[in-house]
């Protein structure tokens, strides 16, 4: 696993409500972003579709990664020295988009996730409109290595391991959660869940409860906000409410070496054989119930 050269890294959340304007949106990146730095933010993270909210054409508001929303996001980024992470959408060449995370550097490089597992989930079909991505994704901040899902890729612990076995020690999840009988149950224990899994910090960012009520009544996955902060023992050390806001969290990185230690999953998971065969250890069926049969007539 790669090592860290800090102990410690101050994050911020930044859990805001989208609209569909993206010059708008990069407004309200810019000033939350200034609040973040201000406080001492070394790592920024806004929610998926942080450059337009979901519930309208996308196709219109994408652009590259060298476009003028990104591009924009860079120089937010350089301007207060820190690392942004937004979520954004960018052009797939067969008529879709990318459901894309930009990392701004405040070096002015980008980097960007493209959207692995896509939300074709609770009646949404987000492939129609969307392309999957091929590749994980992690950067680093201050010699420390941060991995990125999004949204929906938090019910895949597979890649969240497979970020922690690249040396990731956070993982940041930008998220436009979905409304609905339990999603806001199914998103806690998803986000504490992939952090005992990977062993690191999951940071999962999403949108909050539009204010708009006939935006967050839609059927489009437009937030319901709890963003929160799960540490590699499965301990929430943040949790938000529904509502707009931003704050920042100290992260003791100390905890996933300790983790990593103690509750050793990633060195003590071994590889599965594929499904299909009947394991040779594994007695017929028929078997097992007569000798279940025994055990009860002959305690």
């Amino acid at each position: 696993m790669a090592g860290t050269t800090v102990a410690a890294m101050r994050v911020a959340m930044a859990q805001i409500s989208s609209t569909d304007d993206p010059g708008e949106n990069l407004e309200t990146l810019r000033a939350a972003t200034q609040d973040a730095a201000s406080r001492g933010a070394r790592l920024v993270v806004f929610p998926e579709a942080t450059m337009c909210r979901f519930g309208v054409p996308l196709k219109p508001v994408a652009e590259d990664l060298n476009g003028p929303w990104a591009s924009a996001v860079s120089e937010v980024a350089a301007s207060a020295g820190v690392t942004v992470v937004a979520g954004m959408f960018t052009p797939s060449d067969d008529g879709r988009v990318f459901n894309t995370v930009l990392v701004a550097h405040p070096d002015g490089s980008r980097q960007g996730y493209d959207k692995l597992h896509l939300y074709d989930a609770f009646g949404f079909r987000e492939s129609k409109t969307v392309a999957a991505g091929s590749e994980p994704l992690t950067f680093e901040v201050d010699g420390v290595t941060v991995g990125v899902a999004t949204c929906y890729d938090i019910r895949f612990p597979a890649l969240f391991t497979n970020l922690a076995r690249r040396g990731a020690q956070i993982v940041v999840v930008p998220t436009s959660w979905g409304a609905g009988p339990g999603k806001i149950q199914q998103w806690q224990v998803l986000a504490t869940a992939r952090a005992l899994d990977s062993t690191t910090f999951v940071v999962a960012v999403g949108q909050a409860l539009p204010p708009d009520e006939a935006v967050a009544a839609s059927g489009a996955p437009t937030g319901i906000g709890h963003s929160q902060i799960t540490d590699p023992f499965g301990t929430v050390v943040a949790a938000y409410p529904e509502t707009v806001g931003v704050d920042v969290h100290d992260l003791d990185l100390d905890l996933v070496e300790k983790a990593r230690k103690q509750l050793a999953v990633l060195a003590n998971e071994r590889e599965l054989p594929a499904g299909g065969a009947v394991p040779s250890k594994v007695a017929p069926t028929g078997e097992r119930l007569r000798e279940s049969d025994d055990r009860g007539r002959n305690p």
